[in-house]
């Protein structure tokens, strides 16, 4: 069963280093448990979705740079997340704040071609349709 995330759920990148923390705020006022529930719209970087400490690919154009710099060799630089859209796919039939909550094997993209996941939802309260 899918579970519902929460604000303080834990975020990995696949190109980040660290891991990131989801900050639900607080506009939303549903609370799942004793924290904010996250919809799909809790996506926008340094908001919703904080860094995730040093990235890794070539396509992030501060990475590239640096490697350039380096002579070819890899230097991560801070991952600071690129996120564009809602988070996929979320649970339709249950809403929050009129939009799909985020449950737990939601993912989205980041510009530079990272892939988010949710590693920890916060809670461990099963979503009932």
């Amino acid at each position: 069963m899918p579970i519902q995330v929460v604000n303080l759920a834990t975020l990995a990148c696949i190109f980040g280093a660290a891991p990131s923390t989801l900050m639900v705020t607080p506009e939303k006022r549903v609370l799942s448990g004793t924290q904010p529930a996250a919809n799909i719209m809790d996506f926008i970087p340094m908001k919703n979705i904080m860094p995730f400490g040093m990235c890794m690919t070539p396509s992030n154009p501060m990475v590239a740079a640096a490697t350039s710099a380096a002579m070819g060799v890899l230097t991560p630089q801070p991952c600071l997340p690129v996120v564009t859209t809602p988070w996929k796919a979320g649970a339709p039939t249950v809403l929050i704040s009129g939009m799909p909550a985020l449950d737990n094997i939601s993912t989205n993209q980041c510009m530079w071609g990272g892939v988010i996941t949710i590693v920890n939802p916060g809670q461990m309260t099963e979503m009932v349709p």
